[in-house]
């Protein structure tokens, strides 16, 4: 920020060297003393200062210098020895060899101030240490620097904290600025025993509450700028005042209510800035007064009422601005009077009546903007009078009427804007005469004919808006050999035949519309490589041809719509190439084959629309990593096969379409993942099996279609609680049981032709009577389950009783002829039961193998025992 200082602060600048330092002999400190430097001064004090008070002024410099990071110690390097005022780099002094002024504006100072010594400087007139990178809180000793400091200037630094009370003693000060630092708090009252300043800088801070009072006593004040802070509350009516101010910046700050009639009595004022506000009321009548004002802004506010017309009396006036309030009625013929005006900005207001002729009086006038109004009838031939203007917005309003054709007389515009109005008729032929126009917008009117031959000598042109008209014939064929094009929209008009060869070539292009139009040509030699490319939409169209790989190369693309064209053959896999894609949208063309698996590496991609092709084959399964994809649309095509399971990955698909293919088996469980789904349609395809229990959980289903499938079953009971949805269609299927019993289901469209739904819809047979039928056959069948179960227990039971009789005898049998073997071994005196386990083992538990004989009263084995 420039500060404009007095005169005596101007003379000091001339005194100060202005190099950032320089590099000086080193003499002993003992020879130092003898050299100093005189310097004339108005302020200088009366009696020369003692050798003590020299010192003193020195060490204070010194212990700062020291305190500073070692970049700026290398800065002030012609700070040494005892006497400051012997060629120290931004250091002035008194004759009489006392410090009067330090100034290190701009040079690149890192450090504090906490350091400094404020009450060694007694006789310091000027300190500037703006524009560096000094930091911290200012000391609140600051209060004990020298009373005769007149200016003071710590801008454009990084200051924080409060600003200290104590400057309020610093009353010689006639400049005081602080601004651009992140001071916060309260613009303190003590601020109005400053009597003798003629300049504040206060803004760009974060300082919060009011304006005080206190501003009031400050009298002597030409230049108030308080800008870019958080203050609240109103214009303080004690500002009137200030009868000196010629100055005044209160813009960018949240003060509110009405603009104080008082303002009137500032009559010296030349630049008063109070926009970006939230100002309201009238603009007051006593503005008027301010007779030597250049510069007016109150934009983005919410002033209201008319602009008043003593706004005519300010005849100094330059820059004009009212713009984004909520002004209404009619722009005031004496707005003619304001012959030195240069800008004037009256858009996005509610001004409404016809423009007034005496607009064309305003020959000085470079810009103008009366655009998003209500304004009304034809464009004044007078303007063709304002020769000097580069800027002439007047789009958005309801302007009617044939453009002038005396507006090709300004050929100094850079910009014209007409779009969003009215007007009828051709473009006028001597709009060739623009040919230092950058912007032209007509979109948005009525206008008609084909475009002159003329418009080639735009070649200037970087923004051309075209859009919504009645145009016919062909795009110029020479606006983009420039190549300086950026956004080009032509949509919704009739324009047909090729495209330009030159617009092959405008590898500016940003941004391109041309929808909704005749245009014809082999669309892979119609476009080249557009390495700034970020929109293009080229549907509704005639192009043919195939799709060329070269769209993989326009690395910035975002949104390609190359939809209703005739495109054929197959989508390049190129395409995934082009990373940045949002939105793709090739439906309605002859595009066949396979969907290419690259389409799974657009990252960003959010929309895919290839609906309406004859693409075959199964949807790739890559096509789940999509995370980002919210549209997917691949109705009316032969794809086949069933819907993977990946799609479930896709959560935060909104729009999901598969109608009018040949996908088979059951809807995947996975697609109940997709939470955010509103619209699911899964019609017209061989889908067979129920419907999956998890549908029922998409809370924010609005739109369900799975008519024209195979499913079978009962609809899941979860369909209850799908509150939001409003309209669904499950019919021609073969569906039984209750109707969900919500409002999407109540018309006989949304479940005709199903095998046995029922429910409380007249074309439905209540659930009731179906029950106690199905019923009445579920208690037979049960009934015979149980009969068929009882037997067959019984059966079983007496066949185990059996079983288990023939083995008891069995066993009882062996027992006793083991019993009595076992007696007689007993009675040889043996170890019976030791010997009897050892005939078990050697006969294999008396094995048939073993028997070596039978007879009335037994069977013989034979044993080996271990013993042999």
């Amino acid at each position: 920020m420039t500060h404009e200082y007095p005169s005596s602060y101007s003379l000091l600048s001339r005194l100060i060297i202005t190099p950032c330092f320089f590099i000086f002999l080193l003499f002993p400190l003992s020879s130092i003393s003898s050299f100093h430097v005189i310097f004339t001064s108005a302020s200088a004090p009366t009696i020369a200062i003692s050798k003590v008070e020299q010192d003193r002024e020195a060490l204070a410099l010194l212990t700062w210098k020291v305190s500073l990071d070692n970049q700026t110690q290398v800065l002030l390097s012609s700070w040494f020895g005892r006497n400051s005022c012997h060629h120290w780099f931004g250091v002035a002094c008194h004759r009489l060899g006392s410090v009067s002024d330090l100034n290190l504006k701009s040079c690149g100072l890192r450090g504090t101030l906490q350091n400094l010594n404020f009450s060694s400087l007694p006789n310091l007139l000027t300190l500037n240490l703006s524009n560096n990178s000094l930091h911290g809180t200012i000391p609140t000793n600051i209060g004990n620097i020298s009373k005769l400091i007149t200016i003071l200037d710590f801008g454009s630094s990084h200051f924080t904290g409060a600003i200290p009370k104590q400057l309020g003693f610093l009353t010689s000060l006639s400049f005081l600025s602080l601004a651009s630092n992140n001071f916060r708090g309260l613009i303190l009252p003590s601020i109005g025993n400053l009597r003798n300043l003629t300049t504040l800088y206060l803004g760009a801070n974060k300082l919060s509450g009011s304006i005080p009072q206190e501003i009031r006593l400050l009298k002597s004040l030409n230049h108030l700028k308080l800008e870019i802070n958080n203050l609240t509350g109103p214009i303080p009516h004690s500002i009137s005042n200030l009868r000196n101010l010629t100055i005044l910046y209160l813009h960018m700050t949240k003060l509110s209510r009405s603009i104080p009639q008082e303002i009137g009595l500032l009559r010296s004022l030349n630049d008063l800035q109070l926009g970006f506000n939230n100002l309201n009321g009238p603009i007051p009548h006593s503005i008027g007064n301010l007779k030597n004002i250049t510069t007016f802004i109150l934009r983005t506010n919410k002033l209201s009422g008319s602009i008043p017309q003593e706004i005519g009396l300010l005849r100094s006036l330059n820059y004009l601005a009212l713009s984004n309030n909520n002004l209404i009625g009619p722009i005031p013929h004496s707005i003619g009077n304001l012959r030195n005006l240069t800008t004037l900005h009256l858009h996005r207001n509610k001004l409404s009546d016809s423009i007034p002729q005496e607009i064309g009086l305003l020959r000085s006038l470079n810009d103008l903007g009366l655009s998003f109004n209500s304004l009304t009838g034809p464009i004044p031939p007078s303007i063709g009078n304002l020769r000097n203007l580069t800027e002439l917005y007047l789009g958005a309003n309801k302007l009617s009427g044939s453009i002038p054709p005396e507006i090709s007389l300004l050929k100094s515009l850079n910009e014209l804007d007409l779009g969003i109005n009215s007007l009828i008729g051709p473009i006028p032929r001597s709009i060739g005469n623009f040919s230092s126009l950058t912007y032209l917008g007509l979109d948005h009117n009525k206008l008609s004919g084909a475009l002159p031959l003329e418009m080639n000598n735009i070649t200037h042109l970087k923004d051309l808006q075209l859009y919504e008209n009645n145009f016919i014939g062909q795009l110029p064929n020479k606006i983009f050999l420039g190549r300086a094009l950026v956004n080009f929209t032509a949509s919704g008009n009739h324009f047909k035949g090729p495209i330009s060869k030159s617009l092959k070539i405008c590898t500016s292009l940003f941004r391109v519309r041309l929808e909704r139009n005749q245009l014809t040509g082999d669309i892979a030699k119609s476009f080249g490589v557009y390495p700034n490319l970020n929109y293009i939409d080229l549907s509704s169209n005639n192009f043919y041809g195939e799709l060329s790989e070269k769209w993989g190369q326009c690395q910035k693309l975002t949104h390609l719509n190359i939809s209703n064209n005739n495109i054929s053959g197959a989508i390049p896999p190129q395409l995934g190439r082009a990373t940045q894609l949002q939105r793709l949208d090739l439906s309605s063309n002859h595009l066949n084959e396979k969907i290419p698996k690259e389409l799974g590496l657009l990252p960003l991609l959010f929309e895919l629309w290839p609906t309406d092709n004859n693409l075959s084959g199964s949807i790739p399964l890559k096509l789940g990593k999509l995370a980002d994809l919210q549209t997917l649309e691949l109705a009316l095509n032969n794809l086949s096969d069933q819907i993977p399971k990946q799609i479930g990955n896709l959560w935060k698909l909104s729009t999901f379409n598969l109608s009018g293919n040949r996908f088979v088996d059951s809807i995947p469980d996975e697609i109940g993942k997709m939470r955010h789904l509103w619209s699911l349609d899964l019609s017209q395809n061989m889908l067979t099996g129920e419907i999956p229990l998890l549908l029922g959980v998409l809370r924010y289903l609005e739109t369900l279609n799975l008519s024209h499938n195979q499913l079978s079953g009962t609809i899941p009971h979860t369909f209850d609680d799908l509150i939001s949805l409003t309209s669904a269609d499950i019919s021609y299927n073969q569906l039984e049981g209750p109707l969900p019993k919500i409002k999407a289901f109540t018309s006989f469209e949304a479940f005709r032709n199903n095998k046995g739904l029922c429910g409380n819809n007249t074309h439905l047979k209540p659930c009731s009577a179906s029950r106690k039928k199905a019923m009445k056959f579920s208690v037979w069948i049960i009934l015979l389950l149980i009969v068929s179960t009882l037997l067959f227990l019984f059966s079983f039971i007496i066949g185990i009783y059996f079983l288990v009789q023939k083995l008891r005898k069995k066993t009882t049998k062996s027992t006793l002829e083991a019993v009595d073997i076992k007696d007689l071994f007993i009675i040889l005196g043996h170890d019976g039961k030791l010997l009897y386990e050892h005939i078990i083992q050697g006969n294999d538990n008396f094995s048939s193998i073993h028997c070596i004989g039978a007879g009335a009263y037994g069977i013989v084995y034979k044993a080996k025992l271990p013993n042999g």
